[in-house]
């Protein structure tokens, strides 16, 4: 007995050099990963790291808008997160006269933190695991098209009953997120309570919090400061409430602690957050699909329409804060789609995968059991029928939905209705109601011209990669009433469509009509490009009509492979609360070249070119650098650090995540991934992914230091 356990723990502990690949559950951290995250230096007990009956570090890490991390780090509600991801809201609040994305803002006191229309934090009460509850009610409720054991709609509906049944308290701000996991082997069900009154506290200047934009994007070494802060409010009662002016700070029950020890090489560190996609699953085809669809169009449409929107931001500060989220939103994910090519062909990864995939084949002829072979079989044929489909997809996806801000016009459909059956009443509120509609929207593109260039290119862009043959209804038109010339479209739309000016709407609103709606150039566009999408999503509905099913025997196949290879298993990200682990270390990317694992502000200072925007250094920062003013937050050698890295499993949505050191200190927030580890989607490779992270030290200095907001300093517990 005593060299069976022994066995067992020696098999486990040699996982340690391979177990920060993972995006592990909380649920199964005791079972799993507890023993390997003490071996790698865990100097807590687990239980404060994740306990399932009382409070935890899992308590003070947030949801931030659905798409971001952020971490409590004050008694106050104070929420840190990434600069990128306040960044839309920085926007809300920008203006060419109060320019917070150039100039920075920080509340001195609680009056001035800005209320946030729109942004949420959310809280994850209970993580469940309720497997077995879903499996009994798939087996009993009635499935004629076989899919409740995905369907979001469903799920939610057995989350509402095993609510119902175990008396868990259900308010309005209260959310029930039951989702499939390892293929839709296992069920967790997320109980959280979101809080909607949530404000803007401070935010460095671009020149800090994006300091290298898109040269250092997804790039190492870095020196930016991507950090924001914000506060989330609740009603008096303490309980969360929709904004009001006299909401507080919330009194939470979980706020982190801060340690300025900083980070050496080796250090072992761990990051929770709410990783968004991965696909860790695929087979070798898929990768390849993923490559020549989706990666391919984002880089080369994304590039044409992100040259032509810098030309103009470039020449107007009011056009520059208008399209700054959306040019950042836009490029961050243009450059990961580049650098995820060039390391999915310069690391091998569809070798890597088809020799996984033979090995499972393998497995399976020697258990005698062919459900993978038909399975792999199934994926492949599926891959190949639906790619064409999928790549006209992203083309419209990207050139035509998101590249098109314009398309964003008022649906004419209650105005249509109304004409048809000619009721004065209805068409006098139809009108009204599309007028609304139109001022919002005019609201929205306040820059026609800008949309008008953008246009042009985005068209042409789609005819380069879509033979005429194959485009959406709308160039049939182009083609016979413009002469094959989409610019003169684009003009037309400007000058003629209901909604390509405020005069012409004008014009339009005051007499409507059938015919000029049904004749609008704008509107025939629009209809074109929801017919495309909806025509290719039929493709592939057809196509993946079985995708699904086989899928879940393939994902069963690899966790049973890894469990009888005495591998812990952990499933696809997919947005719900995970941690990773790893240690602080340096990489070496290629012969002869070598990065340390930190960052200094002197780099900073090496990098500074104030004629390129991407890197100016603001003239406090610089004076702050020369006096070598850095408090208690420089480095024992006297250097002032500004980012280091780990080698933690982690991908779009941990930006933002809480970085612990051994006792579960915040050391730092996670904001990126380097360029060499971008292939970590699909393939994670520990020499060579390195997350970066802001040394929690240069959030505090610019903050202190900096900003001169040494209020919110006080307020933070600081070791």
């Amino acid at each position: 007995m005593k060299k069976t356990i022994i066995l067992s723990l020696l098999s486990f502990t040699t996982l340690a050099g391979h177990a920060d690949e993972g995006m592990w559950m909380l649920t199964d951290l005791k079972e799993q990963n507890a023993a390997t995250m003490y071996d790698m230096g865990l100097d807590i007990g687990i239980d404060k790291v994740y306990c399932p009956d009382s409070i935890s570090l899992k308590d003070a890490v947030v949801h931030f808008g659905g798409g971001c991390t952020g971490e409590v780090i004050s008694a106050e509600g104070l929420v840190l997160t990434n600069h990128h991801c306040g960044y839309g809201y920085i926007q809300q609040h920008s203006s060419v006269e109060h320019d917070y994305l150039t100039d920075g803002f920080w509340a001195m006191t609680r009056k001035e933190e800005l209320p946030c229309e729109g942004l949420t934090v959310t809280f994850i009460d209970k993580i469940l695991d309720i497997t077995p509850y879903v499996k009994e009610q798939l087996a009993k409720d009635k499935d004629p098209e076989g899919l409740n054991y995905l369907s979001p709609s469903y799920l939610g509906k057995v989350a509402e009953r095993f609510a119902k049944q175990e008396n868990i308290e259900v308010t309005p701000f209260t959310a029930l997120e039951l989702k499939p996991f390892y293929g839709a082997n296992r069920y967790y069900l997320f109980v959280k309570t979101i809080y909607k009154d949530v404000r803007m506290v401070g935010a460095p200047p671009s020149s800090i919090g994006k300091f290298g934009a898109d040269t250092d994007n997804w790039m190492w070494p870095r020196h930016c400061g991507d950090f924001s802060m914000f506060r989330i409010y609740a009603a008096p009662d303490g309980k969360p409430a929709e904004y009001n002016e006299n909401n507080i700070p919330l009194k939470v029950k979980k706020h982190l602690t801060i340690n300025l020890g900083g980070v050496k090489e080796g250090d072992f560190t761990f990051v929770m957050g709410f990783p968004g996609r991965n696909w860790r699953y695929m087979i070798s085809d898929e990768v390849e699909e993923r490559m020549q669809t989706t990666n391919f169009m984002r880089h080369h449409v994304r590039d044409v329409r992100q040259k032509a929107l810098m030309k103009q931001m470039l020449q107007d500060d009011a056009v520059r804060i208008h399209y700054a989220s959306k040019y950042a939103s836009s490029a961050n994910y243009w450059k990961n789609a580049i650098g995820m090519n060039e390391g999915l062909v310069r690391l091998k990864v569809l070798d890597t995968k088809r020799a996984q995939q033979e090995a499972l084949l393998a497995r399976g002829r020697s258990l005698n059991d062919n459900s993978y072979q038909q399975a792999f079989d199934q994926i492949r044929a599926i891959v190949k029928q639906r790619r064409p489909a999928l790549y006209h997809q992203q083309a419209i996806q990207e050139a035509l939905v998101t590249g098109l801000d314009f398309m964003r016009i008022p649906s004419t459909a209650g105005l249509v209705s109304a004409l048809k059956n000619k009721d004065k009443k209805q068409i006098a509120a139809a009108k009204d109601s599309l007028q609304k509609a139109a001022d919002r929207y005019f609201a929205s593109v306040p820059f026609p011209e800008v949309e008008r260039i953008v246009g042009k290119e985005m068209l042409k862009i789609y005819m380069k990669y879509i033979p005429a043959e194959q485009r959406i209804g709308i160039f049939q038109i182009i083609d016979k009433r413009f002469k094959g010339n989409s610019d003169a479209f684009i003009d037309a739309c400007f000058e003629h469509s209901i909604f390509g000016n405020k005069e012409n709407f004008a014009k339009f609103i005051r007499k409507p009509s059938l015919y000029k709606i049904n004749t609008d150039w704008m509107v025939l566009l629009k209809y074109s490009i929801t017919d495309g999408l909806l025509q290719t999503s039929i493709a592939m509905m057809d196509a993946n009509k079985n995708y699904n099913a086989a899928h879940k025997v393939w994902v069963k196949g690899m966790m049973d492979m890894k469990l009888a290879n005495g591998q812990p298993i952990y499933p696809d990200a997919n947005s719900t609360l995970r941690l990773t682990y790893g240690q602080v270390l340096p990489y070496a990317p290629a012969d002869g070249v070598k990065y340390d694992y930190y960052t200094t502000l002197k780099g900073a200072m090496e990098k500074e070119d104030p004629d390129n925007w991407e890197f100016v250094v603001p003239a406090k920062l610089k004076q702050l650098y020369q006096a070598k003013d850095f408090g208690r937050y420089a480095m024992p050698n006297g250097e002032m650090p500004i980012c280091f890295i780990v080698n933690t499993d982690n991908t779009g949505g941990n930006s933002g995540s809480p970085v612990f050191n051994a006792k579960g200190e915040l050391i730092g927030t996670g904001f990126d991934r380097n360029y060499e580890g971008l292939t970590g989607d699909i393939a994670f490779r520990p020499s060579s992914q390195r997350a970066a992270c802001v040394d929690i030290r240069y959030t505090l200095f610019i903050i202190d230091k900096y900003a001169g907001a040494s209020h919110l300093i006080e307020e933070m517990t600081i070791k």
